[in-house]
């Protein structure tokens, strides 16, 4: 142990595994604590201590570990956390996964250094998540509301459009109606070079860049960057939230690469795999992310998450979105056979979920009907779903009038609510008014999750078909009274 540039620096580095260097016998180095690790060559890269011990630590070097020998390598400890320089200047910036300008920029004056780990809302000063957020797409705000401080992930698949309905949601978000600003921040974790230009070419030409800030980590970048990334994103979202009252949308893709980095780090640590090889503690690091999202008393900025992760083989029992749907609230799953039909966003109604939406709708939010509306296209849908499997079998043909309605709502729901431009935005009155267009193709008495009164109010009087369309002789849709 030698002092070096009047900082204690460690020449013990005993062994370079993966990301990883383990150096012996260090004193008072503490977990979380970040300094710089000097190879041969002169070139300082950045360390942050991932284990410690009685007499030695185990630190990831965050700019990748290619060409540094154990031998001869120097290892130089800060005395501090990793900390985020923060500024309102940053929107409209593109960083890497470190915090640093990934777009040729300088880094604007901070205004803040901040801990990369936040702090913890205290859950007495959490305020209780009661105002939607409208993302313009009809599926989400029809059927599962994104509510301000919510934490709403996307189940998806390999191939499918989670990465163009990401890039909607940050071009269309907002909320209606508020005082303070509204921002986006997205975290790419682990993208392939297509996927970022894509997400860089759409916000550059759509004007969307102007209210982001985008924190960009490669599939090529070190491994152990992928950790720090939706860290660095959400602790400049808590800056423009609390400190600067915006409400920010912070858009997390891919979760299932951090995942796959977490398990990679922990592999190279010796540690003891759970299950499918992933670290038993996985549970607990999602949700030191997940939980970053919230609202507080006194404050008018807000986190509202908005994660997509892709599920390996199509598996929602995986251990990434099986945890992660105990620590959220709700999810929405994309459907392969509706993307297979051309229809986007694929949304599976049937297995996407919102907690919070019941409060976050009706009169002075959204509209009066949505809470009804909302409960009925489900409940439609399920039947006519069952319908379809019906007709399989003994031939549409052979199905009653009635359940031949519900194929046909089924179709129009499908092709008209659910389907939607990739650069169409709806309001939530749009979004409804469609919704009562699918729902008046069918009796009105098979309405029965809307009370009468907003039926009567919203229910479209069906044009007189003949019985012969429905199958059924000497009969037409009854009459509006």
């Amino acid at each position: 142990m030698q002092q070096i540039r009047g900082v204690q620096g460690y020449k013990t580095v005993s062994e370079v595994k993966g990301p990883l260097i383990v150096i012996k016998r260090t004193r008072n180095v503490a977990y979380g604590e970040i300094g710089e690790v000097e190879g041969p060559d002169g070139e300082p890269r950045l360390v942050q201590v991932v284990e410690v011990g009685p007499d030695y630590a185990v630190a990831q070097v965050l700019t990748g570990t290619l060409g540094l020998p154990a031998l001869g390598s120097t290892v130089r400890f800060r005395g501090k956390t990793f900390d985020v320089r923060v500024s309102e200047d940053l929107l409209g910036r593109v960083l890497n996964g470190r915090g640093e300008p990934r777009d040729g920029l300088p880094m604007p004056p901070a205004e803040e250094f901040l801990d990369v780990n936040g702090e913890p809302l205290n859950p007495y000063a959490r305020d209780y998540p009661e105002e939607p957020i409208e993302t313009g797409i009809s599926a989400i705000d029809g059927l599962y509301t994104m509510v301000r401080g919510q934490k709403l992930p996307i189940f998806s698949g390999t191939g499918l459009p989670h990465n163009m309905m990401a890039a909607q949601a940050a071009r269309q978000a907002t909320v209606r109606g508020a005082e303070s600003e509204f921002a986006i921040v997205f975290a790419a974790v682990g993208l392939k070079t297509e996927e970022a230009l894509f997400f860089l070419d759409e916000f550059r030409r759509t004007g969307a860049l102007r209210r982001l800030v985008m924190v960009l980590n490669l599939a090529s970048d070190p491994v152990a960057e992928r950790i720090l990334t939706p860290r660095i994103a959400l602790t400049i979202a808590e800056y423009l939230a609390w400190w600067l009252d915006y409400h920010v949308l912070v858009i997390l893709t891919d979760l299932t690469n951090y995942a796959e980095a977490l398990r990679e780090l922990s592999s190279s640590k010796g540690e003891l795999p759970g299950r499918r090889g992933y670290p038993g503690y996985m549970y607990t690091d999602l949700a030191s992310i997940y939980e970053r999202a919230g609202r507080a008393h006194g404050r008018k900025g807000s986190v509202t998450q908005f994660p997509i992760l892709t599920m390996p083989h199509d598996d929602i029992t995986h251990p990434i979105p099986d945890l992660s749907g105990y620590i959220t609230e709700g999810q929405l799953v994309l459907s392969r056979s509706l993307w297979g039909r051309g229809i986007y966003p694929p949304f599976d109604v049937l297995m996407s979920l919102s907690r919070l939406m019941k409060d976050a709708i009706g009169e002075g939010k959204t509209r009066e009907d949505h809470k009804y509306v909302a409960n009925q296209l489900i409940s439609a849908y399920a039947r006519a779903s069952d319908i379809r499997n019906l007709a399989i079998l003994v031939g549409e043909n052979n199905l009653s009038w009635r359940e031949r309605r519900y194929l046909r709502f089924a179709g129009e729901f499908e092709r008209r609510f659910i389907s939607q431009g990739y650069y169409e935005r709806r309001s939530f009155e749009t979004t409804l008014d469609i919704a009562w267009d699918a729902l008046s193709i069918l009796p009105e008495d098979e309405l029965t999750n809307v009370p009468s009164e907003v039926s009567r109010r919203y229910y479209r009087s069906p044009i007189f078909e003949s019985v012969k369309d429905e199958g059924t002789q000497g009969r037409t849709a009854a009459p509006r009274s």
